[in-house]
């Protein structure tokens, strides 16, 4: 059972209430604030494991808060948020935002995406090795395998799948892949990206038509799947 420490950060004290149910319930330890300093405080004094940021705060706007943390600390951070609009979840999650769920939300997919977000941190800096079903990519070898038979990539679709397997589990936006692969004059080519992650899926994917693997993201990015 989980026994980590969650930040929830919001102003709305019925949505606080029901976090901290749904989260003690599952063994989770909730820290509630509703103000973005108080997060920036407790952040770094508590060091709690995960937070749970909303965007619409009193004092200042949660992608500040996402910005400043980020200056010093890889916390994850999962958006909840009323704001549903592809502008905002791209400001959030280039400001280093982990994940991004809007208001109202399911109980059982925040849990998944607590559990998935808190591996991928305790995950960092173990060996470098990629498995998802038949996928394997070991970054130490640069080699990638499906069902144990190794598969050729260009070194564009090599890299773009390495930035993916850093990040399994995070959705990364258009702009950042871009940028990752090819550079920081290419943010805003999302032809070539498409057209990549397109051959990317046909060499690993059972049915590219139906991607298991590299999940889209509309309008925002994608996102790596993890078991």
């Amino acid at each position: 059972m989980p026994n980590e420490r969650v930040l929830v950060v919001d102003d709305e004290q019925p949505i606080r209430r029901f976090l901290r149910v749904a989260l003690t319930s599952q063994a989770y330890t909730v820290i509630e604030v509703g103000l973005g300093q108080e997060a920036l405080s407790i952040v770094a004094s508590q060091k709690p494991d995960i937070i749970i940021l909303d965007l619409g705060l009193p004092d200042m706007d949660g992608i500040e808060v996402t910005r400043l943390l980020r200056e010093w600390t890889k916390i994850p951070i999962i958006i909840l948020s009323v704001r549903g609009s592809e502008r905002d979840k791209i400001a959030a999650l280039d400001a280093g935002a982990d994940d991004y769920l809007i208001k109202p939300f399911g109980v059982g997919e925040l849990l998944a995406r607590l559990r998935v977000a808190i591996r991928r941190s305790l995950q960092k800096g173990n060996e470098p090795i990629f498995a998802n079903s038949n996928l394997i990519v070991d970054l130490s070898k640069r080699l990638v395998t499906i069902s144990g038979q190794e598969v050729q990539l260009t070194p564009n679709e090599y890299d773009l799948l390495r930035v993916l397997v850093n990040d399994a589990g995070k959705v990364l936006t258009h702009r950042h892949l871009l940028r990752a692969v090819w550079g920081a004059e290419y943010g805003d080519e999302s032809h070539m990206l498409h057209v990549n992650i397109s051959n990317l899926r046909r060499k690993i994917e059972s049915d590219p038509s139906r991607p298991q693997l590299i999940i889209t993201e509309p309008g925002v990015g994608y996102r790596l799947k993890t078991e």
